[in-house]
Order: structure tokens, then sequence, then C-alpha cells
């Protein structure tokens, strides 16, 4: 069993939702954004989701784009993320999720990254840009050498493409609540847990929702219909803020802790109630 089953399964028999964070590793730079991710882990986070910098983001937002242009001009690489990950994995409890559109991966060579990957202790993968019609081998690859793959599916995706995806998919699947590129909202998607649902009939695998999701009562909600909340560019805004300061490691766990109160209320009406 991954860690990443692992820990879906004792959040369900605990009877809450998840809640998983992204940042981009190498933002601020790759020794501080290992302080971050050692500090989300002491804050509570389920999974982290680590995001390989890439070039041409093109489903990111304007948060996680300085975000990784600031990465890229500290000459972050694919490589560099793994040893970073490979360090801190001894002092990390979270399963790890590498966050990556498909190029870097595929000019490392994916046999090869697999390996690697497997080394450093990464737990599973999400290649943002490749599509599930094409992602046999890559899966196969993946498995091959213990890695989970996951899909996201967005509102548009098919039923065919859901199923196929819950063929494929392992750990989780990652539902995206919107259209469009990554960002903080003031609200969650009117049609959010409508589709989670629409996943759910094809699926016994755990669903994280994400895009859009940066406060404490938006994660409460998600909470009520999906195993996971997904935050990202809330806390990369964080990261911006903070990234020349000292105060840079407290002010992430405090927002954290933060979100995770949301969590927290609704377990608590959930306990009054059953």
């Amino acid at each position: 069993m991954s860690r990443l089953t692992e820990r879906f399964t004792q959040l369900r028999a605990d009877g809450r939702s998840g809640l998983v964070t992204y940042t981009t590793a190498g933002d601020p730079d790759l020794v501080r954004s290992g302080d971050v991710l050692l500090a989300l882990d002491r804050a509570g986070a389920d999974v982290l989701e680590v995001g390989v910098p890439f070039s041409d983001p093109l489903a990111d937002g304007p948060v996680i784009q300085r975000a990784t242009e600031r990465a890229l001009a500290g000459g972050a690489t694919l490589r560099g993320v793994l040893d970073m990950v490979e360090h801190l994995r001894p002092k990390l409890i979270a399963p790890v999720v590498l966050f990556s559109y498909a190029n870097p991966l595929v000019k490392m060579g994916v046999d090869r990254f697999a390996q690697r990957a497997a080394r450093a202790g990464v737990d599973g993968v999400l290649a943002l840009d490749l599509p599930i019609e094409e992602a046999g081998e890559f899966r196969t690859t993946l498995k091959r050498h213990g890695l989970d793959t996951i899909f996201l599916l967005s509102p548009t995706t098919t039923e065919a493409r859901i199923r196929r995806a819950s063929e494929l998919g392992s750990g989780f699947l990652y539902a995206i609540s919107r259209l469009g590129v990554t960002g903080a909202r003031d609200r969650v998607s009117a049609g959010a847990e409508a589709m989670v649902r629409r996943i759910r009939a094809h699926t016994t695998l755990p669903i994280a929702l994400g895009f859009g999701i940066s406060r404490p009562e938006q994660v409460a909600e998600v909470a009520t219909y999906a195993d996971a909340a997904v935050v990202g560019s809330g806390l990369v805004s964080v990261i911006a803020e903070h990234g020349k300061s000292p105060e840079l490691v407290g002010k992430v766990e405090e927002y954290v802790r933060w979100l995770k109160g949301g969590i927290g209320k609704f377990d608590a009406v959930l306990r009054r109630t059953t």
C-alpha cells in the first residue's frame, strides 16, 4: 500500500477530509522551499504537492507563474527538485506528489525519471498536460517503480475519460472546480460538488478538489463532499509576500493551521450530527 493510499485510508477511518498543499519548488530558493515543505508537514498538511518549475506553465495563473519565474531564475531544475525531496524525505511524514508538465519528465526520460523519483521518496506524479489517452505507458513505467499516477479532471472531462482515469490512476484523482487557470477566488465554483459526485459514480479512488480554494470556509465547504481540498495560489501568495523575511516559515505554518481550522469546524459539526 502506497503512502498516498495509507493517508487517504486513515482520513476516511477518521471521518475527516484532508488538505493538500501546493508549492513551487525553488521559490523563493531551493533551500527555503525545503524549509517551507517541512513547515507544511509540521502544520498538518496531509499531502505535499511539489511543483516542478517549467518555462511555459499554461494552466497556471499569475501567482504561480511568478513563483515559477522566481524558481527558474534561481536555477531550479527537475534534478534539483528531486535532490531536495530526497534530502527532506526522512524528515517528512506526509506523502509527496510531484506536479509537473510533461516536458521536463520526457526530457529526462520517463524511466530514468521514475527510477530517480522513487529513490528520492516521491509517492506520486501528476503530469498536468499528459492526455489520458496517451498515459498508458507512462503509468506502467511509474507503477513499475512504485509510484502512483494521478490524473487531473475538469468540468468538461467526458464520462469515458473519467472512467479511463479511474482505471489508470492510483493514489487519488485531482478534480479542478472550474475551467481556466489557477488562482484564489472568493467562493468555490457552484458546480464543484456536482462534479465530484459525477466522478464518484465512476471510481472508488479518493477525490481531491482544487483551483480557487484559499480560505478556511472554502476548505470546510469542500470537506462536505470531497476527500481533500487543494490549496495552491493562496499559499504561494504567502510565500511571495514573506519570501525574503525570516518570518517565512512561521507565516506558512500559521496559514496552514488557519486553513485546517475550517476542516476542524466541519468535523465538529459532523460529530454532533452523526
